[in-house]
């Protein structure tokens, strides 16, 4: 998704005259921020100190991920001695953030792709040589981890597309040499496969042409149908697990219900048996037994998440780790033993924070801190979060998040005293959620001077199937209403004033960000977008391949392009069809390498806009894809970010200075648009790594 040429002066010089904005008669100028400490965008987004930190299943090593040279790597150390850490991986490109332990002793495994492609390889590391193998060594192929058993500690089970790039195989993977055995050939179109601790087959599930689901049992060598999840429930409703002797299989499960409930269910028999339910909110995570698979805990995220025990066995830890602080606890990693946990510890106004939980006789309940992801946060002003229900216009609950900046909220109360500029930060998906706790671009934004407002619209997920559902055909329809009618109320409460707000969002959140400058172009004075579609036909003409299992949900949720109402509704609903509406300044992101959102995605709307000589400014990142990974990358958008929105909405900025280097950041359309980038990028050559 990018340009080219440059915006013509004059009407750039209008688009900004329509951001600053008359103010409306009878409203309050936003305040000007007041003196708090201005954090520097490294500490926001440069790279963690530490971050995934790990615990082996034989509790012999701590790990996690650091950087080397400025690229994240894994590192590990003796559990009883972290300070003697070593890197045992060397990437030098765009760094490794997704890890794991398998059960073979000294072996620990990786993902990476290849500058944002997704076409992720499986690698195995042996910590005795440090020497690391791919075990996908294929062109094309996207590895998914499908079993790892403390049973089978020398091989994995992974699905892989090199035959069919629609459709995994299933292989065996010895950890040692690398070599595949063929498990299954995927020809009945399975999209998952679900093994016992011994690699036995059990169960699957295959999606159907009326967008609905079946759940298959292993018959011999063949599959029957166990059960049948209509299309209204396949996005709240799932396979979590199986017990390692394949007696239990662990279901989400929202039918003839509304929000999904955890039930165990008999193998052999069917039976069924309700183990968590919450009328909220969807029963969301787990934590299960290492040395048996069994469900111990679930988490329920309503506004805040929670734990529940399933049974006892848990229910003394997680006290103790609810004594950490009133933010939320997880669980990172748990030895086979179970005698040592990684727990993590977070809030809103602080990073997460790692800690070695002890369960050995005689210290039982022990926690030991053991590093904080970005101590260059520490004694920083960050400021609370608030969350919110909000109302849409016809009655439905939004849950909302608020982070307010502190000069707008000095007796720290949630409720703000004068109103500020505002940024509506979009979620992406939008089969997904906003939740509370830390978040780089919250703090960022309130520091800056702006009020945060995240919103839960119709269609996301976790909150029961009919809010899931109630998004379907209302892409900008309804699900921009709930956004719009949720800026509405931040102007009643006077966190705001209506010509200083600005929409920002990645993915489905840039989608909506064109929506709000197509759709309703008077209600934002500036949209930032980062990889979103602006054509949505030719958005679902290029999905990877590998979305084949998914592709019936697509087509029933949004519009099917192979009917002709479905290919009316999809130019409909693009803001590219109505790029000529665009009178507000607009930032794209994008990754050329993005495998969802392609790169035609913004060159489309670049050029359309252009056509019509409306202003844009458009950076491409030659070696990403859906979203910015690379830390240099990360930070030098929201360096031009920063300064586009004080252009915008009057909030303080960092100047750009230095933070384009050692990105790849290129800027073929607009530099103009953004204060200090035109200079900055002078002196800047892009360093693509892939």
């Amino acid at each position: 998704m990018r340009r080219t040429a440059l915006f013509a002066v004059s009407s750039l010089a209008l688009a900004l005259a329509a951001c600053s904005g008359r103010q409306e008669e009878g409203s309050t100028a936003p305040a000007a921020p007041k003196e708090v400490e201005l954090i520097p965008r490294d500490a926001l987004f440069g790279n963690p100190e530490r971050a995934v930190v790990q615990i082996s299943p034989d509790g012999k090593y701590l790990s996690w991920v650091a950087p080397v040279d400025g690229v994240m790597n894994v590192w590990v150390a003796p559990a009883n001695d972290p300070s003697a850490a070593r890197a045992v991986t060397d990437d030098k490109a765009r760094g490794i953030r997704n890890y794991f332990w398998s059960y073979r002793p000294d072996t620990l495994l990786y993902l990476r792709d290849t500058g944002g492609d997704e076409d992720f390889h499986l690698y195995a590391v042996d910590l005795a040589t440090d020497q690391a193998r791919d075990l996908t060594p294929f062109a094309k192929t996207t590895a998914q981890v499908v079993g790892v058993s403390p049973t089978q500690p020398d091989s994995i089970l992974v699905g892989m597309n090199d035959r069919d790039a629609k459709w995994h195989d299933l292989y065996r993977v010895d950890l040692a040499s690398g070599n595949r055995t063929l498990v299954e050939k995927n020809t009945q179109q399975i999209a998952s496969y679900f093994a016992d601790g011994d690699y036995n087959l059990r169960f699957a599930a295959r999606s159907r042409p009326d967008g609905g689901l079946d759940i298959l049992r292993r018959a011999g060598k063949g599959w029957e149908q166990a059960d049948d999840v209509p299309f209204e429930d396949v996005l709240t409703t799932n396979v979590l697990g199986l017990t390692h002797d394949g007696s239990t299989l662990y279901l989400a499960d929202s039918r003839n219900r509304n929000t999904a409930a955890v039930y165990a269910v008999d193998s052999a028999s069917g039976e069924r048996t309700l183990l968590a339910e919450d009328a909220r909110a969807d029963i969301g995570g787990g934590l299960a037994d290492p040395r048996t698979g069994e469900l111990q805990a679930v988490s329920v995220d309503y506004l805040r998440n929670e734990w529940k025990p399933v049974g006892d066995a848990l229910a003394a830890d997680l006290k103790v780790l609810e004594g950490i602080g009133p933010g939320e606890v997880g669980v990172n990693a748990r030895t086979l033993d179970d005698s040592t946990w990684i727990v993590t510890y977070s809030a809103a106004e602080s990073p997460v924070v790692y800690y070695r939980y002890d369960r050995t006789p005689g210290a039982e309940g022990r926690l030991t801190r053991l590093f904080s992801a970005r101590p260059a946060l520490d004694g920083k002003p960050l400021v609370p979060q608030w969350p919110l229900e909000l109302k849409s216009r016809d009655g439905l609950t939004l849950p909302s998040y608020l982070t307010l900046p502190a000069q707008a909220d000095p007796d720290g109360d949630g409720k703000a005293d004068t109103p500020v500029p505002l940024v509506l930060l979009v979620h992406g998906g939008p089969w997904a959620r906003d939740g509370y706790g830390y978040s780089s671009w919250n703090q960022w934004l309130a520091n800056r001077g702006y009020a945060v407002l995240l919103v839960n619209y119709r269609g996301s997920t976790g909150f029961g199937k009919e809010f899931t559902n109630a998004g379907d055909g209302e892409w900008a329809g309804k699900m921009h209403d709930d956004l719009v009618d949720a800026v509405n109320w931040a102007v009643e409460q006077r966190i705001t004033t209506p010509d200083k707000v600005a929409i920002m969002g990645g993915s489905y959140g840039g989608y909506a960000t064109l929506v709000g400058l197509t759709f309703t172009p008077d209600t934002f004075a500036c949209g930032v977008d980062i990889v979103g579609p602006s054509n949505l036909a030719t958005l679902l003409s290029t999905v990877p391949p590998y979305w084949a299992s998914f592709f019936e949900q697509l087509a029933r949720r949004m519009g099917d392009p192979r009917t002709e109402e479905g290919r009316a509704w999809l130019a409909e609903r693009s803001p590219l069809t109505r790029a000529d509406q665009i009178t507000r300044p607009l930032l794209i992101g994008q990754g050329a390498n993005d495998p969802r959102v392609k790169q035609a995605e913004s060159d489309q709307i670049v050029e359309a806009m252009q056509a019509k000589n409306i202003p844009v400014t458009y950076v491409l990142f030659p070696d990403e894809g859906h979203g910015f990974a690379r830390p240099e990358n990360n930070k030098a958008f929201n360096a031009i970010a920063e300064n586009f929105l004080a252009r915008c909405l009057g909030g303080r900025a960092q100047p750009i200075g230095e933070d384009l280097a050692g990105s790849s950041a290129t800027v073929p359309v607009g530099a103009e648009g953004v204060e200090g980038l035109a200079e900055a990028l002078q002196n800047h050559t892009p360093n693509v790594r892939k």
